[in-house]
């Protein structure tokens, strides 16, 4: 039996343990019991003594034959019983002996030199072998505690030799198995449980020789025929002088766990491929090396061909659209020749002649040394393009309806507008036929009325031509712009929103600003806007101007800067990183595009936009552009502060704030 010869050994290196500290959890019930096993224990004991020491007197047995039966008997109390008691009847015997077979008899003293080192002996032979005894007593009780406690186990543990014949076989074992201990012993492992190796057996022996453990994955067959999976962990035992005597071989039940993992595993196909097709995205591994390519079914469906074809390189070519082959062949080649990873877009011409838009990506991942394969996915973006297209489509005509609500909204400023200029032509045509009509035409009166006509009509020509430019859906046109023009029409246009919201507008425009190239009718549009919510911020204000500024200016950066500052009750905290989302707003009736629109226009001229506010006094939304820069640093920095001409429809003008007060916020 190795296993319990290996329990022997390794006990044997525990034998400094007490006893007692092994099996001192004695009950009292226990105590009186060993009590009484004691007392007849040594009542045994004692009767044998006195029937030895008088059969051997009487038959005149010599010191040592006497000796020898005395030892008998202390063998066999060692084994029933402590040490302790061996000692008692070990000295016992020794008085025995002395009193009755050593002379003189009768007596204690020791006549001989010769009979008191026999006696010495005796004494010394008897402790030691009674010692050995316990102690071989006392190991094979603790080899049995550990056989059972391996019984209490749950995974099976059995231990077979180099054979392959089990020797030990615990109660795991038949409970996953289905074969008793009586009917496991002495059969070939192997054969016993038709074990299948995930390797050949003599691999995993040659693993456990050279290393001294295994451990994998097997399939077992149990005794009704039914299959299980297990973990399993093999140990090697080997002797003293290093040979392989047996092996411990440890089984965990993971047959659940591998129908679970088996059953998701198929879940997550299932979900991938559907997940797949939902989001038009396919997966693919290439191996540039030897050109094989792998495609889940999404990937073919995307490229248009049937799951039994094989794909290649070629292949994907041949749906390639003509003017995107030399930078597919420019990926493939970087691919080949060492890229780690990959990430282009192209697009593909199907048998229908329809256009697809394709993503792709890839890495290189590394399952063997030395060997690169590719893993990435496909993603089928013809409707984003296509919406993507539709989008810009649309926000250029909601640029354009913008621009048209903002003039219904202005129209009676338009009309009041166009009024005047037509008010002057018909009284100068009247002053004119009453010059006309007199008996002496005033000739140089007539040609003034004339003159002021005609500048009266080119004055309506032009207001109607910035309304129609205003209406128009056209794209981006840059042209050299004066800023403060751009800023006087726009004012012009607002001037009847302004009198009828009851606000008071302020110009602060600096004189002499550079140029800008930008579109003028954009940029009218960004100016009305950020006026008429500047106006419509302060209907609500009462017991306060309602003032608005509108300042230009040139800062530190060289770019022009417009500003429009109101008295309104300023931007709310939780609303300042939205204002320029689409389709935000705080109007009711709003459509949350305006701002948008804004920020849009500005960034297309190089610029970017900005808002500041001071809760409960007003915002300030500004933006600035880029100059044309005509003359050198030093006469833009002495021109850039100079006077600024002030135009205000009000007395009371707000102050200049400054580019940079109320905390502005950029974005």
């Amino acid at each position: 039996m190795n296993f319990f010869a290996e329990l022997v050994e390794q006990s044997e290196r525990l034998r400094y343990l007490p006893t007692r500290r092994l099996f001192r959890s004695e009950t009292r019930v226990e105590q009186i019991a060993r009590l009484r096993y004691l007392a007849w224990l040594w009542l045994a004991g004692g009767v044998a003594m006195a029937i030895a020491t008088k059969v051997c007197f009487h038959l005149g047995a010599r010191l040592g034959t006497a000796g020898f039966v005395y030892l008998i008997i202390i063998v066999l109390l060692s084994l029933m019983d402590s040490f302790v008691t061996s000692a008692v009847f070990s000295i016992t015997a020794v008085g025995c002996l002395a009193f009755f077979f050593t002379q003189p008899i009768f007596t204690f003293r020791v006549g001989e030199l010769r009979d008191l080192a026999a006696l010495i002996a005796f004494l010394t032979t008897s402790l030691i072998i009674t010692t050995l005894v316990r102690r071989v007593r006392w190991l094979g009780k603790a080899a049995r505690e550990q056989a059972r406690l391996l019984d209490l186990s749950h995974d099976t543990v059995f231990v077979r030799d180099m054979n392959a014949v089990i020797t030990y076989w615990n109660h795991g074992a038949e409970e996953l198995y289905g074969w008793k201990k009586a009917e496991a012993l002495g059969k070939t492992s192997h054969q016993l449980l038709q074990t299948r190796f995930p390797v050949s057996l003599d691999d995993t022996m040659n693993t456990l020789l050279t290393t001294g453990r295994w451990e994998g994955e097997l399939i077992h067959t149990t005794r009704d025929g039914s299959q299980v999976v297990v973990l399993s962990r093999w140990s090697l035992q080997r002797s003293a002088n290093g040979r392989p005597i047996s092996a411990l071989e440890t089984n965990n039940d993971i047959t659940l766990r591998k129908r679970a993992e088996d059953a998701l595993r198929r879940n997550q196909a299932a979900y991938l491929a559907e997940a797949q097709k939902l989001s038009l995205t396919g997966s693919f591994g290439w191996d540039p090396a030897s050109g094989e390519i792998f495609w889940s079914e999404q990937s073919f469906r995307i490229f248009g061909y049937d799951l039994d074809v094989t794909p290649t390189v070629e292949l994907t070519l041949q749906r390639v659209y003509s003017d995107d082959v030399a930078l597919f062949r420019q990926v493939i080649d970087k691919a080949t020749s060492g890229e780690q990873e990959f990430d282009c877009e192209y697009r593909l011409l199907m048998p229908d002649k329809s256009i697809k838009h394709l993503h792709v990506v890839a890495h290189v991942v590394t399952d063997e040394p030395g060997k690169r394969r590719f893993v990435g996915a496909i993603m089928d973006v013809t409707a984003a393009k296509l919406a993507a297209q539709k989008l810009h489509e649309a926000q250029t005509e909601l640029a354009r309806v913008t621009r048209v609500t903002t003039l219904g909204e202005l129209s009676a400023s338009i009309a009041h507008e166009v009024s005047q200029p037509l008010a002057a032509i018909v009284t100068n045509g009247e002053a004119c036929l009453r010059w006309l009509g007199h008996p002496s035409p005033e000739l140089a009166e007539v040609q003034n009325c004339v003159t002021r006509m005609i500048g009266e009509g080119r004055r309506a020509s032009d207001i109607v031509h910035h309304i129609r430019t205003l209406a128009k859906k056209d794209f981006l046109q840059k042209t050299r712009l004066d800023l403060n023009d751009v800023i006087h029409d726009v004012v012009g246009l607002t001037q009847r929103e302004v009198l009828s919201h009851k606000v008071s507008l302020c110009l602060r425009l600096a004189s002499e600003l550079p140029p800008l190239l930008g579109d003028r009718v954009q940029l009218q549009q960004v100016i009305i806007n950020l006026m008429m919510n500047g106006i419509q911020s302060m209907d609500g204000i009462h017991g306060r101007p309602r003032d608005l500024l509108i300042e230009s200016y040139m800062d530190q950066g060289g770019n022009l800067v417009v500003a429009v500052q109101d008295s309104g009750s300023g931007i709310d905290p939780e609303n300042a990183d939205r204002l320029f989302d689409a389709f935000f707003t705080t109007k009711p009736n709003g459509l949350g595009m305006g701002l948008s629109i804004c920020q849009s226009i500005v960034e297309a001229h190089g610029g970017r936009m900005s808002a500041a506010s001071r809760p409960g006094h007003g915002a300030t939304f500004q933006f600035g552009l880029p100059a044309i820069i005509e003359r050198s640093d030093d006469a833009r920095a002495q021109s850039e502060f100079q006077g600024v001409a002030q135009s205000c429809s009000a007395i009371g003008a707000p102050q200049h704030p400054g580019p940079h007060s109320h905390g502005t916020v950029s974005f």
